[in-house]
């Protein structure tokens, strides 16, 4: 198979979606690897290295995609890529389609075979693909709120761990999966007050066990959102339904209540955002806006401004799944791997992951069916 790796074109998204390593095993298999010159760049890895590893350097992206079976990205196609694909293309990466009628309906329009990182799901309802970027986002989202807290980018001018006579900032985190319990994890750390609301008791259950009381718990509902919301100097959104958009818990009246240059970080933002007030997704040259007086934070590449972490943890997850998919084929791939045919949210023209389609409203036919 012939495999391109596009260099992306999101704003400030820096990462790549194959290293040498990932090359080299590719090579190993019997595949050809494209990869468009300086791909890599952002991540640190010059053309040499991948041309060391069997990879051969394509100077126009249209030859790129002309030439290959699949592509393998990192972030969505935007507008500018659509017309790129060639019918029947295969495509790895993360799709987020929920949120996005353009880039299904050019899915489908090309019949593209399209494979999403976010959905690839194992029997126990782990989601590997996605857990390493969610780690990544999840941390960051402190690193950013408290970046926002400072009076000098509008917020409340509060040190999240305090000082000794001084309370610390309260960080209330919606969601308590990975990215919740990644951005408790570096709050904690950083000495803040921090509640986690999820609708899993037994998921609170497991957090109060390991920080030992150091963060509280509660059952989420719209009542103690209101209330958690209110008192929140940095407010986290980690919600996520597989696929799906994420439902909007967070209404524009609890914002309105909150504090004055309080902080909402809305890592749920790539899959629609789950506070009413984020209306637009905003980009790391401008990641932030003021409504009702607080700061909004909806940045959907968290990740891509930390490429030398997140490009080595999000290919080392991915890379078995794309040899399966190099190795076999589309078709044989998926009828083998029920967790990557899970992954498969577009394929000859048709949607076949349920949540897109009911998300858009649109005929959902199972992947069994048209493999």
């Amino acid at each position: 198979m012939i495999i391109g790796v596009p260099k992306e074109i999101k704003n400030n998204e820096n990462r790549v979606a194959l290293t040498p390593a990932g090359v080299h095993a590719l090579v190993l298999h019997g595949h050809d690897v494209l990869v468009l010159k300086s791909a890599g760049e952002g991540s640190g890895i010059a053309d040499e290295q991948y041309v060391q590893a069997g990879a051969r350097i394509i100077l126009k992206v249209a030859d790129l995609f002309e030439q290959s079976d699949l592509i393998v990205k990192v972030k969505e196609p935007l507008a500018e890529e659509y017309d790129l694909f060639k019918e029947g293309q295969a495509l790895f990466t993360y799709l987020h389609l929920a949120p996005n009628i353009p880039l299904t309906e050019a899915l489908l329009r090309k019949k593209i075979a399209g494979i999403a990182y976010e959905t690839v799901q194992l029997a126990d309802g782990t989601l590997p693909l996605l857990i390493p970027m969610s780690e990544v986002a999840g941390r960051m989202s402190i690193q950013v709120a408290a970046m926002l807290q400072q009076s000098y980018y509008g917020g409340g001018g509060m040190l999240l761990g305090g000082v000794p006579g001084v309370a610390p900032a309260h960080v209330v985190i919606i969601g308590g999966g990975i990215v919740g319990s990644n951005a408790a994890k570096i709050a904690v750390g950083m000495g803040a007050n921090v509640t986690i609301l999820d609708i899993n008791q037994r998921r609170l259950a497991e957090i109060d066990t390991l920080y030992n009381g150091r963060i509280n718990t509660i059952m989420s509902n719209y009542y103690s959102l209101a209330q958690m919301t209110a008192k929140a100097d940095v407010l986290i959104g980690a919600v996520l339904v597989p696929g799906a958009r994420a439902p909007k818990t967070v209404t524009e009246e609890m914002v309105r209540g909150m504090k004055k240059g309080a902080v909402i970080v809305d890592v749920a933002i790539d899959q629609g955002g789950t506070v009413e007030t984020i209306d637009r997704i905003t980009t790391h040259d401008n990641p932030s806006y003021t409504k009702h007086g607080v700061l909004h934070y909806s940045v959907a590449n968290m990740p891509g401004a930390v490429p030398h972490t997140s490009t080595w943890a999000l290919t080392g997850v991915t890379l078995p799944y794309l040899l399966k998919i190099a190795d076999q084929g589309v078709e044989v791939s998926m009828k083998a791997s029920k967790p990557l045919c899970l992954g498969l949210n577009t394929y000859k023209g048709n949607i076949t992951y349920k949540a897109i389609a009911d998300a858009m409203g649109k005929e959902y036919v199972p992947a069994e069916e048209v493999l």
